[in-house]
């Protein structure tokens, strides 16, 4: 089968299960078309077990995509700098101080409690895994997605600056997992840690990144600010993206982050300084519309997986445990900054409750766990991955508005 007809085929499920959920269902589209896919697939389970074949053919196309290429080397890039785009950077700048320790000490926080909590759990079940693998689900489950976080606040009122807590940190504490959980990788590889090199890979990923963002969107700038035809305009930013991205990984150097800052500049710069009206208005639709497809398309492709999950009983117990221990680690990875923030703001109470439940897991953290190396356990990550962020987007992202309901969230 070739390239173009399982991109065609995919698309046209995506726009199946987008057209049902826009008619019946009423779901954000995100979890919407995700809970279309899981439906097929469930479908298509059945079948087979009837004798009825309809498994095998999906379950190739799906081997041929390589979820993980797809999310890591393809869309991720194009959603973080969609992303990115729409963040004002003045009302950022005023939670400089939430985002970013959220997104850096909460992640690496996060990521001791679930390896330290896993690696019980684990044991418990009496599966053997080693700490640093833990550490590695830590490091890959700890982020919140961006792209189901960002794809949620459009569909529900919050307080405004409580949704730039939510997309700030998103966005930040993705590129900064990413780094974490490659930098642990190389570790694993390696059979042991070595603290020095660690720190050494980190830190030249993570402010690599963001220098390197900051360049590209630099550049970019100037050549938008030099030409004044909207096309042309549009093309730098795609260049941007599809080019920058790719030799970021050349460089060595974290592409997300990159993707995150290059946006920023972009979004709020080039815009107001570099553009003209019709120019600004393009771009916007261009981007939201590239936003939203490849937002539904990988949601279909998460709801797709389950075909390519071989579970047993000791998987399901697994992923039984590691939700809760997920989400009291996010709990814990907001409360405690909270109590250091708390000397130089006020917050009012609701504040973490939603942080924590709004905290979504998504594609981000599928594409890491099938980065994992080969092993006896490698399945039994995948499997529990997949379980949370199923549990994440389909009863923390269809719920989370009752807390906002609920709770008064003062602005600052």
């Amino acid at each position: 089968m070739s390239l173009w007809t399982m991109v065609g085929l995919l698309v046209t499920l995506t726009a199946l299960f987008s057209y049902l959920n826009q008619r019946f269902l009423k779901f954000p589209l995100t979890v919407g078309v995700m809970m279309g896919a899981l439906m097929f697939s469930l479908l298509l389970i059945g079948l087979q077990t009837v004798g009825i074949p309809g498994v095998l053919p999906v379950q190739n196309i799906l081997r041929h995509m390589d979820f993980n290429r797809t999310m890591l080397d393809g869309f991720l890039g194009f959603l973080l700098f969609a992303g990115a785009l729409t963040i004002d950077l003045r009302e950022l700048s005023r939670q400089k101080w939430v985002v970013g320790t959220l997104a850096t000490c909460g992640v690496l926080l996060s990521t001791v409690v679930i390896g330290v909590g896993s690696y019980g759990i684990f044991g418990k079940l009496g599966l053997t895994v080693g700490f640093l693998p833990c550490l590695l689900f830590g490091a890959l489950i700890s982020p919140t997605d961006p792209i189901a976080v960002l794809a949620l606040l459009k569909h529900f009122s919050a307080p405004h600056h409580l949704k730039m807590q939510l997309a700030g940190e998103s966005l930040f504490n993705d590129g900064v997992g990413v780094v974490l959980f490659f930098s642990l990788l190389a570790q694993n590889r390696e059979g042991a840690f070595h603290l020095m090199h660690f720190v050494t890979l980190f830190i030249r990923q993570a402010l690599g990144g963001i220098g390197y963002g900051f360049l590209l969107g630099l550049a970019a700038y100037h050549l938008v600010r030099s030409v004044n035809d909207y096309v042309t305009e549009i093309m730098v930013t795609l260049a941007l993206v599809s080019g920058g991205y790719a030799l970021a990984e050349l460089l060595g150097v974290s592409g997300p982050l990159a993707m995150v800052v290059a946006g920023l500049l972009i979004g709020n710069y080039a815009r107001r300084t570099a553009m003209t009206n019709t120019t600004r208005h393009i771009l916007d639709v261009f981007w939201h519309l590239v936003d939203e497809l490849l937002n539904a398309v990988l949601f279909v492709l998460m709801g797709l997986e389950l075909l390519l999950i071989p579970l047993v009983k000791a998987d399901i117990w697994a992923m039984i445990a590691v939700i809760p221990l997920v989400l009291g680690a996010r709990w814990v990875s907001i409360a405690l900054p909270y109590l250091f923030l708390r000397l130089r703001r006020d917050f009012m109470p609701g504040a973490i409750s939603i942080l924590t439940w709004g905290g979504l897991r998504g594609g981000l953290a599928m594409a890491m766990a099938l980065s994992l190396p080969l092993s006896s356990q490698r399945n039994v990550w995948i499997a529990v991955t997949y379980g949370v962020v199923i549990f994440s987007v389909l009863v923390q992202g269809t719920t989370v508005h009752k807390l906002l309901v609920k709770d008064t969230v003062s602005t600052d």
